[in-house]
């Protein structure tokens, strides 16, 4: 392979990535709705509503997985009741802000970026999750992730400092917050791809 040609893939990579993840991020706020939905047969796979169910869906259950790790966590540690209900979201949010800094120390921007995105992306599922403490503490099999009755971490969170009549207030807090993470690693992505190829010396 020509090595003028390789060089010139990994610029072209990342913009291709960023215009990728900024149409994600535009079309976003309209079709979030669908978070916690199961794709549906209704529609067609070339509709973008598809799309987007079958994205939260398969995002859900990886969140899920990394969700579940971290109150895992817990369950192998004499951690307190309350920290093992706040492990679940802590080491959801955690995961990708560590990747995020493991490619920030490495001088990989871009990639730091990306991460930062899916930080962002992460907690637009905690401001769902913490949208329905208010239904109640028990979470039954059909809506658990585990498939097995549980309790819904915000709930009991919440509880604990009388605020679960402000889980619309605290998600909406939460959601601002993750459309400012996306956006800020959107404009990162953009100044990374569109930068000057810095000269090393030699």
């Amino acid at each position: 392979m020509d090595l003028k040609a390789s060089a010139g893939m990994i610029p072209a990579a990342k913009k291709l990535v960023t215009a990728i993840l900024l149409i994600f991020f535009l079309l976003f706020p309209h079709y979030s709705g669908y978070l916690g939905h199961h794709p549906s047969a209704t529609f067609s796979m070339a509709d973008p509503k598809f799309l987007f169910m079958l994205i939260h869906f398969v995002a859900g259950q990886t969140l899920g997985i990394i969700h579940e790790a971290g109150h895992g966590v817990c369950y192998l540690l004499p951690c307190p009741q309350w920290i093992t209900a706040a492990m679940g979201t802590i080491f959801q949010w955690l995961f990708p802000a560590g990747i995020a800094w493991y490619f920030w120390r490495r001088g990989e921007r871009f990639g730091a970026m990306v991460a930062l995105f899916f930080l962002g992306f992460s907690m637009q599922y905690t401001d769902w999750y913490i949208s329905t403490a208010h239904e109640g503490l028990h979470l039954p099999a059909s809506r658990s992730f585990l498939g097995v009755d549980g309790y819904h971490d915000f709930n009991y969170l919440l509880s604990r400092v009388g605020w679960v009549r402000y889980d619309g207030l605290i998600a909406g807090i939460v959601r601002f917050l993750a459309y400012m993470v996306m956006l800020a690693g959107v404009i990162g992505m953009v100044l990374e791809s569109f930068a000057a190829p810095s000269k090393k010396r030699v």
